[in-house]
C-alpha cells in the first residue's frame, strides 16, 4: 500500500469514528470532497474500510491498548482473519468478529452453528444486485444490453433481479438514467413482491423512505389507482420524488407525515405496507458500523417503535384490506415476537406463511416479511 493510499485509509477511518454518520454515506461524501482520489484508488480505500470495519474486534484482540487506528491497519493486512474462524484458540465472538453481548443474542435466536455461518457471512462484502424496472423494459431485454459488456446473471429467485458480479458504477450508465433499474438487494425485492396489488387499489407506504418498494411494485397498479408514501424524513421523501419520475412512476402521490389530507385516507387502503425501522442486522454486511453501536436499549426502544408504527399504520387499511409488516432482521424480538403481538392484539390473520431470507456469501440480505389481514 502506498503512502497515499495509507494516509487517505487512516483518514477516513479516524474521522469517521468521530461522527454519527452511515459508512457508506460518509465514504461518499469524504471521495467529494476528496477529489484528488481516482477511481481505483476509491475502489482500494472503500474495500480496505469496509474490511477493518467488519474485522474491528477480531484484530483489536491482537492489539495492545491504547488501540490506534494505524494499528488497526497494519493488523488487517498482516492477519488473515477468515482462516481464523474455526480456530478454538480464540473466544467464539471474536474469531467472527462480533461484539459479544451481539453474538450471545443471535446464538440466543439461530444456535451456535447457523449463528457463526451469519457472522461470517456478515464480513464479506454483500452481492451488487439491481432490480428491472417493469414500467419501462423487461429483464431480458435489460441482461440482452449487458451481456456483452458486464459480468451479469438474473437473481436466482427475485423475477426482476439482476446480480453484477463485478463492481459498477451504476449511476453513469444510461439505463440508469432513463429509468430502466434501481440498485435493490433481492430480498428486498421480494419483500416488495408481497404486495400483491391490481390496478385501481389504494396502496400506502407507510415507512417509505426513498420508495425503494414502491418502486418495486408501482408496475402491477398499471398506472391505475393511487399509491401514497409516507414517511417522517423529508429528504428521503425528496429523494423519493425524484425516483419515481425517473421510473415513469406517474400515480404515486408523497405524503409527509404533518399532511392534512392523512386522516381522509383512514380506512380506505386496499394495501399498506410497513417496512419498520429496525436494527437492520439482516444488512450488517452493507452497514458493519452498526454491529459495534449495538445496545439492548436500542433494540427495546425499537421494539416499541415498531409497535407504535404498525398501530397507526392499521388504522388506513379498510376492513378485510391488507398489510404488510417488514424488516431487514433476523432477530425474532423484531420478527416472530412482533407477529405474535399483533395477531394478539389487533385481531389481524396471517394470509402467508413469513417470508424468511438469511444472509449467505454472494447471496440476497437477511429480511423478514408477514402479509395480514384487517377484520371486516
Amino acid at each position: 500500500m502506498n503512502q497515499f493510499r495509507k494516509k487517505h485509509l487512516i483518514s477516513i477511518l479516524e474521522e469517521f469514528s468521530k461522527t454519527d454518520a452511515p459508512l457508506d454515506v460518509f465514504i461518499a461524501n469524504y471521495f467529494r470532497a476528496n477529489k484528488s482520489i481516482g477511481s481505483k484508488d476509491r475502489l482500494f480505500l472503500g474495500d480496505a474500510v469496509y474490511g477493518i470495519i467488519r474485522w474491528q474486534g477480531f484484530l483489536d484482540f491482537f492489539l495492545e491498548s491504547p488501540i490506534s487506528w494505524q494499528a488497526r491497519v497494519a493488523a488487517y493486512f498482516s492477519l488473515d482473519p477468515p482462516n481464523y474462524a474455526q480456530s478454538d484458540r480464540l473466544p467464539a465472538h471474536i474469531r467472527v468478529s462480533f461484539p459479544k453481548n451481539y453474538y450471545e443474542l443471535i446464538v440466543q435466536g439461530l444456535g451456535e452453528q447457523q449463528a457463526q455461518q451469519f457472522c461470517l457471512a456478515c464480513n464479506f462484502p454483500a452481492p451488487v444486485t439491481v432490480r428491472t424496472n417493469l414500467l419501462k423494459i423487461k429483464r431480458e431485454e435489460l441482461l440482452k444490453c449487458w451481456k456483452d459488456l458486464y459480468h451479469v446473471s438474473p437473481t436466482p429467485v427475485s423475477p426482476f433481479g439482476v446480480q453484477f458480479h463485478r463492481k459498477c458504477n451504476f449511476y453513469a450508465l444510461d439505463e440508469f438514467r432513463q429509468g430502466y433499474f434501481e440498485v435493490q438487494d433481492e430480498a428486498s425485492q421480494l419483500i416488495a413482491d408481497m404486495i400483491d396489488a391490481k390496478p385501481g387499489d389504494q396502496v400506502l407506504d407507510f415507512c417509505a423512505g426513498a420508495g425503494g418498494k414502491t418502486l418495486a411494485f408501482a408496475h402491477k397498479l398499471a398506472g391505475r389507482g393511487q399509491i401514497y408514501l409516507h414517511d417522517i424524513r423529508a429528504k428521503a421523501l425528496a429523494e423519493a420524488k425524484k425516483r419515481l419520475a425517473r421510473a415513469g412512476v406517474q400515480n404515486a402521490q408523497i405524503l409527509s407525515h404533518d399532511n392534512k389530507k392523512k386522516n381522509s385516507l383512514k380506512s380506505k387502503m386496499d394495501w399498506v405496507l410497513v417496512d419498520a425501522p429496525c436494527s437492520g442486522s439482516g444488512t450488517l454486511r452493507r452497514n458493519p458500523d452498526r454491529k459495534w453501536k449495538f445496545t439492548f436499549e436500542e433494540l427495546h426502544r425499537l421494539v416499541d417503535l415498531q409497535r407504535a408504527i404498525f398501530r397507526e399504520a392499521i388504522e388506513f387499511v379498510k376492513p378485510g384490506g391488507t398489510i404488510v409488516y417488514a424488516t431487514c432482521s433476523i432477530l425474532s424480538q423484531e420478527n416472530d415476537e412482533q407477529l405474535a403481538y399483533f395477531l394478539r392484539e389487533f385481531g389481524v390473520k396471517t394470509l402467508s406463511s413469513p417470508f424468511r431470507s438469511f444472509p449467505i456469501r454472494n447471496g440476497m440480505d437477511g429480511f423478514f416479511g408477514i402479509i395480514l389481514q384487517k377484520p371486516l
